[in-house]
């Protein structure tokens, strides 16, 4: 048995009926290229075989009564994969519109407590001969990280299926612990709550007066705080309706535009993302009175001693320059943002935000979530930020299901009161694979949106081809060429 970090119980405490805190995945396989054929059966007997290698897929979380303290994950004494493990089919014609109805409806549905936190939806009758895999898990089980690290545990190099070693020592499952075990295990750290809230009170005091330092002592202006953010449709309480789109990029293309104007990846994606959401609103004569401001997590895996096995995400608020007509000036203004943002998430440091989910009590804030939903909230306070934009780097060489190839991985993440639309990015074999997921109320026409990602770079990248004629004419020249700051 082991205890939920307070990062892993603050996205199952902050669960309401509306708003669910998974993440899922839509892989898109080949069976064509598996001899032999290939299906359910090969896609159950993997899983049956490769349990071990991922061991949220058989852990349950336990509550503490009251939510006094936070869950505990126990090896579920009556894990049954079947329970986990389905078979679809799409509708005729089998298209992407019904592939993605079917995804919108595994994406709102609650996951069962009491159960292992996911499930795994194997579809056939695509169109395209290709058969879909829908998979979905807890956030509180992981971050977008692990759950690549993770999903490669089931896929392999190679189209031989590899041979994995059994278990040593055999899986065993724990006990359910009674509640008069579960409340004495809670009571020390309830004891240790007001002294270690006095002391985090401190350090967080010291670290708002060190950021405040460090942003007067920058003439750059800060990174848009929380709940700054302009109100716009995408912005408000959510139903249990979803929407998925899904949009691929070429990843050559997007590095071209890095290289061109000295930014990263994450920065070409936030612009590329900030030119659809702007083409998207102005197209619903909706043109907010700011700059958008995009969530983005940040990973802080490290050889730091904190378990793998757990969220390491540090939340980060970027102004997408929204406001700013040129797609590269709106570009670098993205990229200097995302600089000062950083800078200011190192001043505050990861510890001060894990250590405050540490000491929050799960049972006073899933209340305060329900009370928040229940009175719609999110319809009166400005937004914490306009949309939830992740991007994960992926595998650069082609893997294998069961000797099946993935052709495409989309990712999904989850959306929350007063944030509709999440933008999830997923790097696979030379393209870039985007999972826009949204409340069907806040953002209709996600196709639209999702269409608007491709000449959102288009433009970018015709930017940057300009940028290098003219560099090579300024060299043959000899005269310096024109730059941009």
């Amino acid at each position: 048995m082991q205890r939920l970090s307070g990062i892993d119980a603050a996205f199952l405490a902050v669960e309401t009926p509306t708003s669910h805190m998974h993440v899922a995945s839509l892989v898109l396989l080949d069976p064509a290229s598996a001899p032999g054929g290939w299906g359910f059966a090969d896609v159950r007997r993997l899983l049956a075989d490769r349990l071990h290698l991922v061991p949220p897929f058989r852990r349950r979380v336990v509550e503490v009564p009251f939510g006094l303290e936070h869950p505990l994950w126990i090896e579920d004494p009556a894990f049954d994969l079947d329970h986990h493990l389905f078979r679809a089919a799409l509708p005729a014609p089998g298209g992407e519109a019904e592939l993605a109805a079917l995804a919108a409806q595994v994406a709102g549905r609650p996951l069962d407590r009491g159960r292992p936190l996911w499930e795994m939806h194997v579809v056939e009758g695509l169109d395209s001969g290709q058969v879909a895999l829908l998979v979905k898990i807890h956030h509180a089980a992981i971050d977008g990280l692990l759950g690549a690290e993770l999903l490669v545990q089931l896929l392999d190099l190679q189209s031989e299926t590899r041979t994995v070693a059994p278990e040593d020592p055999p899986w065993q499952p724990d006990a359910v612990p009674a509640a008069p075990d579960l409340l004495a295990g809670a009571l020390p750290s309830l004891l240790a709550r007001p002294e270690a809230f006095l002391d985090l009170a401190r350090r967080t005091v010291d670290t708002v007066l060190g950021v405040r330092r460090h942003n007067v002592e920058t003439s750059d202006p800060p990174p848009p705080s929380p709940f700054s953010a302009p109100r716009t449709s995408l912005n408000g309480p959510v139903t249990s309706v979803r929407r998925v789109a899904w949009a691929q990029l070429a990843l050559d293309d997007v590095k071209a535009v890095k290289n061109a104007h000295a930014c990263t990846v994450n920065d070409v994606v936030l612009a590329v993302c900030a030119g659809a959401l702007r083409s998207y609103l102005a197209g619903r004569d909706e043109h907010p009175d700011g700059d958008l401001v995009a969530l983005v997590p940040v990973s802080v895996r490290a050889d730091d001693g904190l378990p793998t096995l757990a969220n390491l995400l540090s939340p980060m608020l970027v102004s997408l320059a929204t406001t700013v007509d040129d797609p590269v000036e709106r570009l670098l203004a993205v990229a200097a943002g995302a600089r000062r943002a950083k800078d200011q998430e190192r001043e505050v440091g990861f510890d001060v935000v894990l250590d405050w989910a540490q000491i929050a009590v799960p049972g006073l804030a899933s209340a305060a979530a329900r009370l928040a939903s229940s009175l719609r909230l999110a319809d009166h306070l400005r937004p914490p930020c306009n949309v939830i934009v992740s991007n994960v780097p992926g595998p650069p060489i082609p893997l294998y299901l069961a000797c099946a190839r993935v052709d495409a991985l989309f990712p999904m993440g989850p959306v929350a009161d007063g944030v509709g639309l999440n933008v999830t990015v997923l790097s696979y074999v030379g393209r870039m694979y985007f999972g826009l997921v949204a409340d069907e109320a806040a953002v209709p026409g996600l196709d639209g949106l999702a269409a608007l990602l491709g000449p959102a770079l288009e433009e970018l990248v015709k930017a940057a081809a300009t940028a290098a004629t003219d560099a090579g004419n300024g060299a043959e020249s000899g005269q310096p060429p024109e730059g941009r700051c």
